[in-house]
């Protein structure tokens, strides 16, 4: 294990596992050796009981501070004067943690896509086993939104005396049109000239097809009211007419082709491939073969937030999903954002997540 101190109260570190025999997924495949990076905020305090663990969003990273900075007000629900918070990234990503750029020890090559698929439960494992080794046992919080929020119910299931309280954000088991988005996402990728079967240089990687499919995640990240309030149908701002020219752009073309080039310069295509199949199977019943089996495990307070106009999740799926975990026997309690900004809004807009969730109160049960 390393790290260095950073600003912000940080510390930043490495823990690697697995290097003698295989981490075991839950597809069958294994990985060996395993690192998950990690961020602490402040210290434990002498009881270890107020730990918060923060998991991330499709493309974060265990650096909460660059996407969840509000939080960390006094008060707030990451007020390092009460809590050590955590921030892990998540295995398949391409910010530290083990992923597709990382070496196999079978072939001494990149895995690309041959990295096998990693399931929920198999990056909570991963996580418990980080936590042990900071000598974590309890948490007072698990908390994410959209797969960060994934993680945290299968927290309270597969870790049922670890966890006291876990809100998820935005969170279901995708349904048939979440599925088909990112089914074209990845397909999009695959098509791009660069692809090469997964097999691509940083200098060489498929561009075009990773910003195409950026651009399609971020119709479903917002809502139809927002874009018609921000850009209508208004004109490209550099000036481009779309009655002049079939190449030119309404303002929201602009808008999503400058999305789709901000995530090429960040974010690698095999990890999106893997991520997005992380996010598809995820079903919180599946693993415990019913939902009495499933459900009957937690003993965490857990509490649901819908979006309103969050159309990957909608708010009914949410609210139906904590309407069977309290059905058998877990408190479960369900909330909702009033938002435009869609399946964002908890990023978008956190002063409103802060107020349905009663800022920092609600996280001392």
């Amino acid at each position: 294990m390393s790290a260095v101190d950073c600003p912000f109260h940080l510390i930043q570190g490495a823990f690697t596992f697995a290097e003698d025999e295989g981490f075991s997924l839950e597809s069958g495949g294994a990985l060996q050796p395993v690192t998950i990076r990690y961020a602490q905020y402040g210290e434990p305090n002498a009881a270890r009981d107020n730990v918060v663990l923060v998991c991330h969003a499709l493309s974060g990273s265990a650096k909460v501070d660059d996407w969840w900075p509000e939080l960390f007000v006094e008060g707030g629900l990451l007020d390092l004067e009460k809590y050590c918070v955590i921030g892990t990234n998540i295995l398949g990503s391409c910010y530290g943690s083990t992923g597709p750029n990382s070496i196999s020890a079978e072939t001494g090559e990149p895995y690309g896509s041959e990295f096998p698929l990693v399931t929920i439960s198999d990056i909570v494992r991963a996580q418990a086993l980080l936590l042990d080794s900071l000598g974590i046992d309890k948490l007072k919080l698990v908390i994410g939104g959209s797969i960060g929020g994934m993680q945290a119910l299968h927290w309270a299931m597969d870790y049922p005396d670890r966890a006291k309280h876990a809100i998820a954000i935005g969170t279901a088991p995708l349904g048939a049109l979440g599925l088909a988005l990112n089914h074209i996402q990845r397909e999009v990728i695959r098509l791009d000239p660069r692809w090469n079967h997964g097999s691509y240089t940083d200098d060489k990687s498929p561009s075009q097809g990773i910003s195409i499919a950026r651009q399609i995640a971020m119709l479903s990240y917002k809502s139809a009211t927002l874009f018609d309030e921000r850009y209508g149908r208004k004109l490209n701002r550099n000036g481009e007419d779309p009655w002049q020219h079939h190449s030119a752009r309404f303002d929201i073309g602009g808008y999503l082709d400058h999305q789709g080039e901000k995530f090429v310069r960040r974010f690698d295509a095999n990890s999106y491939l893997s991520i997005t199949r992380t996010m598809d199977t995820f079903d919180p019943v599946r693993k415990y073969a019913s939902a009495k089996a499933a459900y009957s495990r937690i003993k965490a307070k857990v509490t649901l937030v819908g979006i309103s106009s969050d159309w990957l999740f909608p708010p009914q799926d949410v609210r139906k999903l904590a309407e069977n975990i309290g059905k058998y026997g877990a408190e479960c309690d369900y909330r909702e954002i009033q938002s435009s900004h869609g399946h964002d809004a908890f990023l978008a807009e956190p002063e409103k997540l802060a107020q349905v969730l009663g800022d920092g109160h609600e996280i001392d049960v």
